[in-house]
């Protein structure tokens, strides 16, 4: 039976961009199928101990942006490390992809140009026009996405995967779950890809 992997990430992470292109490849390498779940980074934040950027010391704050230009130049993609819109709302956006999955569409190609957005093109992804503009360049039902990705269901759904996030044991995003087990951080993606050439079981803190 092919593996399934749980993808929860929020498009306003950069290191959620970072390793998108990565994890694809790795899951497409093992036949692996995605549940793409985007959820709310705040959420997951209020019960790891994690903190928004702003209340870091400085001397993470300037780790995390050094490390955000060694991650982009190996994975050879380009970014801005000081975006215009950021922090901004990625509700919408997250919805977006929400309801692509729930349609059974494939997201992953409205998602690289969100994180493209946000992360390359200074473009802001809680604008309505912003997402309806993306959703019309990757090829989607860009009116029928934005309603759904604001109603009561995708909204439901979106909290569940947070929640799900939550009970697997993520820190932040993004974070792959393969049988339970969850690899944190798109430097994990390599993790990841050994467990599943390996096939062995998950791992757990018991």
């Amino acid at each position: 039976m092919a593996p399934t992997i749980d993808y929860y990430f929020t498009l306003i992470s950069p290191f959620s961009y970072l390793g998108h292109k990565a994890f694809l490849d790795v899951a497409a390498k093992h036949g692996a199928a995605v549940r793409y779940k985007p959820m709310n980074l705040a959420g997951v934040f209020a019960t790891s101990g994690a903190v928004p950027i702003p209340e870091r010391p400085v001397s993470r704050q300037n780790y995390r942006l050094i490390e955000l230009q060694r991650i982009a130049d190996i994975r050879q993609l380009p970014l801005t490390l000081r975006p215009a819109h950021f922090p901004t709302n990625p509700a919408l956006a997250n919805g977006a992809v929400a309801a692509i999955a729930a349609s059974g569409g494939y997201p992953a190609t409205f998602m690289f140009a969100a994180f493209q957005a946000c992360w390359t093109e200074d473009r802001d992804i809680s604008q309505p026009e912003t997402v309806r503009e993306l959703l019309e360049a990757t090829g989607h039902d860009a009116a029928a996405i934005m309603v759904a990705a604001t109603s009561d269901e995708i909204i439901a759904a979106m909290a569940q995967n947070t929640e799900a996030a939550i009970a697997a044991g993520a820190v932040g995003a993004p974070v792959y779950v393969l049988n339970g087990e969850p690899f944190w951080g798109q430097d994990r993606v390599d993790y990841l890809d050994h467990a599943l050439t390996s096939g062995r079981g998950p791992y757990t803190p018991d």
